[in-house]
């Protein structure tokens, strides 16, 4: 077993959010890189102890690894907010990622480069060793497994994702037909998140044509650039749309659809390959949560 310690906002979601993870053994709430021994809670909660709020994460490398934890950790912080997480503010809220062995700084590194080309500006993420980590009171320990209706600066749907793409990559295993990849994947997030119509459209010349979906008959080829999915490929991004009534040249597959999210999926050859489309019966469903995991699922196809 391995450790490694991730400061990400408020240690009770962080905590909440790795205990969940296959192959962790076990994610502990407590204070790292301060400046004082043994600290209390509320001594942490002034500012003045130079503590972060951090979670030490036990976990087997056979089962997971020390890159994949750390991307998972991206998913939950903001990593240009410095000294804040939603509505948390303080030094004591700062992220950051500590290690105990130097040798795991450059894959930590080539993750956070990732992280960082991504997001197009410096990140002010902490990368450096571990100097201390003293455990946080026991009442902080799986805080919201004992009080579930408690404080969370991650929204439930975070957690929801979070087992849907463990889930949708071990059913995936090592299938190589997309075809059968896009329809297991499709089944998994609709039958999970309860969207109106979950699917694929694959790109063929300058159209997408319809591939693997759940929900009900929908348009069987869509053109380059046109309506959010050829939008979405066109110009090689995630679209969310709000309201799909107020988007320009939305085709209506169906008119019960009333908001979208398309994400495009990219081939050997780094080309826009396939777009998974999602609609919701309900107005502005999606959000910058939703796109994440979802990129992060339409990678493993």
């Amino acid at each position: 077993m391995k450790n490694i310690y991730f400061a990400g906002g408020c240690f009770w979601g962080t905590q909440h959010f790795f205990s969940q993870v296959d192959g962790v053994k076990e994610a502990v709430c407590g204070y790292a890189n301060g400046n004082t021994v043994n600290p209390k809670y509320e001594e942490v909660y002034t500012d003045t102890t130079g503590f972060a709020e951090t979670v030490r994460v036990c976990y087997n490398p056979e089962r997971v690894s020390l890159e994949e934890l750390t991307s998972l950790f991206f998913c939950i912080i903001d990593p240009l907010s410095l000294n804040r997480q939603g509505h948390d503010e303080g030094t004591r809220y700062r992220t950051g990622i500590y290690y105990t062995d130097p040798a795991e700084r450059a894959c930590i590194q080539n993750v956070y480069a990732k992280e960082e080309a991504k997001a197009g500006a410096p990140l002010v993420v902490e990368l450096e060793p571990l100097r201390n980590f003293y455990e946080a009171e026991e009442r902080h320990q799986a805080y919201l497994d004992k009080n579930p209706e408690g404080y969370c600066h991650l929204s439930l749907k975070t957690f929801r994702y979070l087992r849907l793409f463990q889930d949708i990559r071990l059913y995936l295993g090592d299938e190589q037909n997309r075809i059968a990849r896009m329809a297991n994947t499709a089944a998994l997030i609709q039958e999970r998140m309860h969207f109106f119509w979950t699917g694929f459209y694959l790109a063929d010349d300058k159209q997408l044509v319809l591939g693997p979906f759940q929900g009900p008959a929908a348009c069987m080829r869509i053109g380059y650039g046109k309506g959010v999915c050829g939008t979405a490929w066109k110009e090689d991004r995630t679209v969310v749309v709000p309201d799909v009534h107020q988007f320009p040249g939305h085709i209506a597959c169906s008119s019960l659809s009333q908001s979208e999210i398309v994400v495009p999926l990219h081939g050997p050859d780094g080309q826009v390959s396939a777009v998974l489309d999602i609609d919701s019966d309900q107005l502005a469903t999606f959000d910058e949560t939703d796109a994440l995991w979802l990129e992060k699922i339409a990678a493993l196809i």
